[in-house]
């Protein structure tokens, strides 16, 4: 046990030490200075020259915006082509179908808003051409496109008064060519060195030990790995993802995949400050995400490392853990730890099934993507983030009698009623998506009985994860449910769009309006924003606002559950 635990407090220990020079790396990089990797400058004016783009244009935050979502209209139709016709494209090793209608709607917008809910098994649902082109192309184009938006934030908090707030393909095409294709590169070789293929040929004909002749799926797998973590996309070239042993072969693998994962949204938040020249601001927002991670993650490797009561009141001994669901080679406390980091970072990628988790453990995971501001994905988890910190700044400065500002510039109702809708779209998307389903199984639970493999309370927990994961941008899941359905496929498509851009506008809108008013210098009477009494504040209110707006459904799914065990 001490073993497993020195395991996971050394991977995030080290995924702390590379936050704080890449934040640095990130800062000087958005902000033009010069960097290490200065010599991509040519590629880049190429890219931008045929395109036809100037990126020393700097645009307001509307049109930002226009920007973001004009080409994110045109990946949709591109990834719905190739994935309807995928069967009759090249590539098709293995003789994969085209997608249904619905099923490629799902899918395209899931990676489309760097979701990555599979309502397909990998290697079976999807054909080499569309591994490359529709998948693999969407995680990096919607990491940059959550991370030039983040910028866009950053640019509108700086002290002065201005319309214009940089180059959204300027931001984009660097966060491509200057972050994530070269840790890709690290990432996908650590990979293919360990067991991860990296080819396009089919399936690999195989006789096993006992004689049995078997075909094993393979392509390229170490590439799309890369890629999934380290932009937090999580969607798995298997089945299986990152439980899959050609997927993440060893505890090194493991180690590696675990850290990248992280390794964009944590540099993120001190790229904020050092941006800003704020370093005390990143430190207090990194305070918070951390403690509520902590929160997290204390009890659900408590209760996975001591195993399911209900086994153990019948004599079976579980000294390794609660294993159900869990890979051996990587043991309870590191699959803990992985299903509070891939939940809390809206990454989606999992190397255990969740479903099996012990209720506690699964309420953590529900409760990660609930409160969806700890570290959260590429960008996004800063702009989630972003509309607490405008509540807590509103809220406090009522309390104290001050003028509610934040960074030298005024909250007022424009962006406190923004920041409000923002943060209680996620419930509402959420419940509102849970009690339809709810109440469409009960009505007719012959004809849904397929979509549960465990009705009851653990039932009503796989209905809840599975909008929560929607609207959350993370796309991991309880598998006993049925999701390949037109209602799983269509709702859920639905959920996934309005929560991943509402929640990009809604912080952008708000930067751009503080950033178009008059910079006032703090003062004495200044609500400051980067102390630990104010981080306690925005803590307090993500508990209010987010948290405990789920109690009653999590009572009614894994609370129930939990208690039901003894």
């Amino acid at each position: 046990m001490n073993t497993e635990l020195l395991g996971i407090a050394t991977i995030f220990l080290a995924t702390v030490a590379l936050a704080i020079p890449l934040g640095h790396y990130l800062a000087a990089m958005y902000r033009g200075d010069r960097t290490p990797t200065d010599f991509l400058a040519p590629l880049e004016r190429g890219l931008f020259r045929v395109a036809g783009i100037n990126p020393a244009k700097e645009m307001s935050w509307q049109q930002h915006l226009l920007a973001l979502l004009t080409i994110n209209l045109v990946w949709f139709f591109w990834a719905m082509l190739v994935l309807c016709t995928q069967g009759s494209l090249p590539l098709n090793p293995d003789g994969n179908a085209s997608m249904s209608p619905d099923l490629a709607f799902n899918t395209a917008i899931s990676f489309l808003v760097n979701c990555n809910l599979q309502h397909y098994s990998g290697e079976s649902g999807l054909t080499y051409l569309s591994q490359i082109v529709v998948i693999m192309f969407l995680q990096f184009v919607t990491a940059a496109t959550g991370l030039a938006a983040a910028v866009v934030v950053f640019n509108a908090l700086q002290n002065r008064s201005t319309e214009k707030l940089g180059n959204f393909y300027n931001y984009f095409v660097k966060s491509i060519t200057r972050l994530l294709l070269p840790l890709c590169v690290v990432i996908g070789v650590l990979l293919a060195f360990n067991g991860s293929p990296m080819t396009l040929h089919g399936k690999q004909q195989l006789v096993t030990l006992q004689g049995d002749s078997v075909a094993v799926s393979r392509g390229p797998v170490a590439a799309l790995v890369a890629i999934k973590e380290l932009g937090t996309n999580g969607g798995g070239f298997f089945g299986a993802n990152s439980a899959h042993p050609l997927e993440n072969p060893n505890y090194f693998t493991n180690a590696v995949e675990n850290v990248a994962l992280a390794l964009i949204p944590m540099p993120m938040v001190f790229a904020l400050g050092f941006y800003l020249k704020r370093p005390r601001l990143a430190y207090m927002i990194f305070g918070v995400m951390t403690i509520g991670f902590l929160a997290l993650l204390a009890p659900t490797v408590y209760y996975e490392l001591h195993g399911n009561p209900a086994i153990s009141s019948i004599g079976i001994s579980q000294s390794l853990g609660a294993l159900e669901g869990k890979e051996m080679r990587f043991g309870a406390a590191a699959s803990a730890y992985w299903s509070i980091t891939n939940t809390v970072i809206s990454c989606g990628s999992v190397n255990s099934m969740h479903d099996s988790f012990m209720p506690l453990s699964g309420m953590s995971q529900l409760l990660g993507m609930m409160t969806n501001a700890f570290y959260g994905g590429c960008g996004v988890g800063l702009l989630n983030f972003f509309a607490y910190l405008i509540i807590a700044v509103f809220i406090a400065g009522l309390m104290v009698g001050r003028t509610p500002e934040f960074l030298g510039k005024k909250i007022e109702a424009r962006e406190m009623k923004i920041a409000v809708i923002v943060t209680l779209l996620h419930p509402l998307l959420i419940l509102g998506g849970t009690a339809l389903a709810a109440h469409t199984y009960a009505g007719n639970p012959t004809e849904y009985a397929g979509w549960l493999a465990n009705p009851g309370f653990h039932g009503f927990s796989e209905l809840l994860y599975e909008f929560t994961s929607s609207s959350a941008n993370n796309g991991s899941g309880f598998e006993g449910l049925g999701d390949n359905t037109p209602f799983w496929n269509i709702s859920t498509g639905v959920v996934l769009l309005l929560s991943r851009f509402l929640p990009i506008i809604g912080p952008v809108a708000i930067a751009g309006l503080l950033a178009s008013k008059k910079y006032i210098p703090e003062s004495a009477g200044t609500l400051r924003a980067d102390t630990a009494t104010f981080g306690v504040m925005v803590l307090t209110v993500i508990i209010i606002v987010a948290a405990l707006a789920f109690f009653p459904a999590l009572a009614l799914g894994p609370l129930a559950e939990h208690f039901s065990l003894y």
